[in-house]
């Protein structure tokens, strides 16, 4: 019997490449698993109207962990557009499975590290080393939200003055997003990141937030962090603005260190990150929760490359290192990233992200050219 079950879920598109690539690697590194399928996707919307089937739900409660490709997510009309024909007309309105499953397994930390390996032409600076606390399930992502805005809901907030100005537009004109944060999911987000930065030696904590604004939210969220702060005086605790740090994160990122955010503002700050080394061929991600954890590299489908074997893997396999991390085998964690970093800093094999268009080699190449390299004695006693 295998020592791990994780549940496979490749989704769409390029999902299933970088996955077929990360097998390669893992099974190279003799990785004790067994990997059990589960549908997700866009697949499953068009053809069963459910793109998070209630069988996968099954399988990830019989595993220790996921490991997630990709899915495509298209516009509410564009989804009901595409169902097949005995589906449409039911009522059936798309979401995204990745985001249920968050909330559905309570993964209410999203991690994602944005590191400038040596080598990398696509770096911005090559002393880059950022790590990204995300809450996963709360904030602009809470998934609660209405288009027409109905009457029972206006009603509800039409004590505040503000509201007025909708009804005169009428209400089957108005859409309402919401942005539910609790004080014990901010302070889960921000205890982590210092706890982080804590056992890592990192010197600072950034919260990124916009409470001059989003008074009530983002003044929860920063009341929270500074809070926490008290409880780790050996870390600096820092405050911006979500534009603001766009900006300072272009001009100075080697002054950063841990990041943490909201839902949204997160998912934000994170991709500018990940463009600081490399892009998002090269950005990881972990949705962590108390029991389970599903690990997902940061970039999407792209159903133009579905296919054609040409995707960087290397978002994929830093996805599988913090799999590893996650599950306590520390060594391989370490050697796949030796081997993933030994890559990138020999440049002899790489994506047409990294050797530009028209150049480069395959996914599946460069995944063997890492599996070389974690199988090398080198690597092997790392």
């Amino acid at each position: 019997m295998s020592k791990y079950k994780i549940a496979w879920m490749p989704g769409d598109g390029v999902g299933i490449e970088v996955m077929d690539a990360t097998k390669l690697v893992l099974d190279a590194m003799k990785f004790d698993a067994s990997y059990h399928p589960a549908d997700i996707g866009w697949e499953y919307w068009v053809n069963e109207g459910n793109p998070l089937p209630d069988r996968t739900i099954e399988v990830l409660k019989n595993t220790d962990c996921g490991l997630f490709g990709a899915i495509t997510s298209k516009p509410r009309e564009e989804a009901q557009a595409e169902l097949i024909p005995e589906l449409k007309d039911k009522g059936l309105v798309y979401f995204s499975p990745i985001v249920k499953l968050r909330q559905m397994f309570n993964l209410h930390t999203n991690l994602r590290p944005c590191k400038a390996y040596p080598g990398n032409p696509l770096n911005y600076r090559e002393d880059i080393d950022l790590v990204v606390f995300r809450e996963n399930t709360e904030g602009s992502y809470g998934g609660v939200e209405w288009y027409p805005l109905p009457e029972k809901v206006y009603d509800a907030l039409c004590d505040n003055p503000k509201m007025i100005k909708w009804k005169d537009k009428g209400l089957e004109n108005v859409a309402l997003s919401t942005r539910i944060m609790s004080e014990q999911g901010c302070e889960s987000i921000c205890r982590q990141s210092f706890e982080y930065a804590k056992k890592h030696g990192r010197k600072s904590v950034t919260l990124v937030e916009k409470p001059n604004v989003l008074r009530e939210t983002g003044g929860l969220m920063t009341r929270v962090f500074r809070n926490v702060a008290k409880d780790y005086s050996g870390i600096e605790a820092w405050e911006a603005n979500i534009d603001a740090i766009c900006m300072w994160l272009i001009k100075n990122p080697q002054d950063y260190d841990v990041l943490v955010a909201e839902n949204m503002f997160g998912d934000i700050v994170s991709d500018l990150c990940a463009g600081l080394v490399g892009g998002l061929g090269f950005a990881s991600a972990a949705n962590i929760g108390d029991n389970y954890a599903v690990f997902e590299p940061t970039h999407g489908s792209a159903p133009k490359y579905h296919g054609k074997n040409v995707v960087n893997p290397m978002a994929m396999l830093l996805t599988a290192k913090l799999m590893l991390d996650w599950l306590g085998e520390a060594e391989d964690a370490a050697r796949l990233e030796k081997g993933i970093s030994t890559v990138i800093a020999e440049g002899k094999v790489g994506t047409y992200d990294v050797k530009g268009r028209g150049k480069g080699e395959s996914t599946m190449e460069v995944a063997e050219e890492v599996a070389r390299k974690v199988t090398s004695a080198e690597a092997c006693a790392t």
